[in-house]
């Protein structure tokens, strides 16, 4: 369990860190916009009300808390569920990845109402408009590697 602690520890951490950096001390909540090696990686300013891609951003007070309740549920049910099963050092990696990175929305949430996106990528005349967070990045990874990831054997 300690593995899922840190992993999850050093995800929450690393995502909010960058968002105060990028989003305070950098002030892209003013800028907008901020070209770091374009058009590969931009910073971008923007407030997710909802899910992935504004998905259930209409009703912004009450969606906020329906999606804070439901990531601490997932959160939950992630971390009874490595209790239960104990998928492995992997598996644990990839669990502490999902739920720093739901904790880490769930944090933004809570201060802003809106979870802080700014990392935007495009390449190759494809111009990307949409743009993530490191706690975007962890809970996708984390999530598939949890799906991908054999299942260990029982009594193994």
């Amino acid at each position: 369990m300690r593995i899922l602690f840190w992993s999850a520890f050093w995800t929450f951490l690393i995502d909010q860190v960058s968002k105060y950096v990028v989003v305070h001390l950098m002030d892209l909540r003013t800028l907008g916009e901020i070209d770091v090696l374009p058009p590969l990686l931009n910073f971008r300013m923007a407030w997710n009300y909802g899910i992935n891609f504004g998905l259930l951003s209409q009703s912004a007070d009450l969606g906020r808390w329906l999606l804070i309740a439901l990531a601490l549920v997932i959160c939950v049910a992630v971390f009874f569920w490595t209790r239960k099963e104990r998928p492995g050092r992997w598996g644990m990696i990839a669990a502490g990845l999902l739920i720093g990175g739901a904790l880490g929305n769930v944090v933004d949430r809570l201060l802003y109402g809106a979870v802080a996106d700014f990392l935007n990528m495009s390449c190759c005349g494809f111009e990307n408009p949409y743009a993530f967070n490191v706690a975007d990045i962890a809970i996708f990874v984390g999530a598939l590697a949890l799906v991908l990831l054999p299942a260990r054997k029982k009594g193994a």
